[in-house]
C-alpha cells in the first residue's frame, strides 16, 4: 500500500530487532524488584478479557496521585509486560503508575481499545487517589491524547486529569487508510475520522506536551506536529532520538519527559 513504508519504524533503526528482547528484561527485572518489596500490584482485571489488565507500581511513600503509561504497537502487538521499566521516572516523583494492556486489532477496533484504556484508567484511579498524569507511545501515544478530550473518562476521572505527555502519537488515523495495516484495523473514513484527536479538542483543564524524537520517520515528526498545532499546545522534539529509544527518557527521573509529565 502507498503509505506502508513511511509508517515503517523497525527497517530505518540500527538494530531494531534487539530492542523488544531487551525491553522484556529489563521490564521483568523492575516487576520482580518492586514485587519482592511490595511495591507492585500486578494483573488487576479490569475487563472481561485476559488482556484487560494493568499492573501498578507503587512508590515507597503515599502517591502524590495516578500516572498512567499506554503502551504502543500499531494496536497490533506487545503488552504491559515490556514496559514496565518506563514506570522508574514518575515512581521516583511519588507517582503510582498503572500500566494497562488491552485488546489488538483485529480482534477488536481500535475504538473499542480507547474505551478499554479509559476503563482501566477509571480502575485504577480508584485505587489511587489524587491528580492523574498521562503518557503513552505511539498508537499508545494516540490512546493518551484521547483520554483528553471530553466525554471519553468519566467525568469524576476526567476531572482529577491534569497532564498529558503524548509520545510519537499517532494523532490522525486517517493516513493509515493507505497502509497495509488496515486489513486488520478494518477503518473507513469515517472511522478514522471519530478516532483522530488531531480532529478534536483537549479538554481545557489539562496540559499537553506533545514529544517526539528528532530522528523519527518523517510522518512522526508530522503527527505530532499535527496534534501540537491543532492542540495549540507544547511540542518537544528530542534531539538524536528514534521511536525505538524516545521512550528512554521515562526510566529517567531527572529528564526532561519527565519533568513535562510529573510537573
Amino acid at each position: 500500500m502507498e503509505l506502508d513504508d513511511a509508517y515503517a519504524n523497525g527497517p530505518y533503526i540500527q538494530g531494531a530487532e534487539g530492542y523488544p528482547p531487551r525491553w522484556t528484561v529489563q521490564a521483568a527485572a523492575f516487576r520482580e524488584e518492586l514485587a519482592n518489596t511490595g511495591h507492585a500490584r500486578l494483573d488487576r482485571s479490569y475487563g472481561a478479557t485476559p488482556r484487560q489488565a494493568y499492573d501498578l507500581f507503587l512508590p515507597k511513600g503515599p502517591p502524590v496521585g495516578l500516572c498512567v503509561f499506554v503502551h504502543g504497537g500499531y494496536w497490533l502487538k506487545f503488552d504491559r509486560s515490556y514496559w514496565s521499566h518506563l514506570a522508574a521516572g514518575p515512581l521516583a516523583h511519588g507517582w503510582a503508575v498503572a500500566m494497562p494492556s488491552y485488546d489488538l486489532c483485529p480482534a477488536v477496533q481500535i475504538a473499542d481499545i480507547t474505551r478499554q484504556i479509559a476503563r482501566a484508567t477509571e480502575m485504577a484511579a480508584d485505587e489511587i487517589p489524587g491528580p492523574i498524569i498521562l503518557a503513552g507511545h505511539s498508537a499508545g501515544g494516540h490512546l493518551a491524547a484521547r483520554l483528553c478530550v471530553q466525554g471519553v473518562l468519566a467525568d469524576a476521572t476526567a476531572k482529577r486529569l491534569k497532564r498529558a505527555v503524548p509520545i510519537s502519537p499517532v494523532s490522525d488515523l486517517r493516513p493509515l487508510l493507505r497502509t497495509s495495516m488496515n486489513d486488520q484495523f478494518r477503518l473507513d473514513l469515517s472511522l478514522a475520522e471519530a478516532e483522530s484527536p488531531v480532529l478534536m479538542r483537549p479538554m481545557d483543564h489539562v496540559g499537553v506536551t506533545v514529544w517526539v524524537g528528532a530522528d523519527e520517520r518523517p510522518v512522526f515528526l508530522d503527527q505530532a506536529r499535527w496534534l501540537a498545532e491543532a492542540w495549540g499546545c507544547g511540542h518537544h522534539v528530542a534531539q538524536g532520538r528514534h521511536h525505538f529509544d524516545v521512550i528512554d527518557a521515562l526510566t529517567d527521573p531527572a529528564s526532561p519527559m519527565v519533568a513535562a509529565l510529573t510537573g
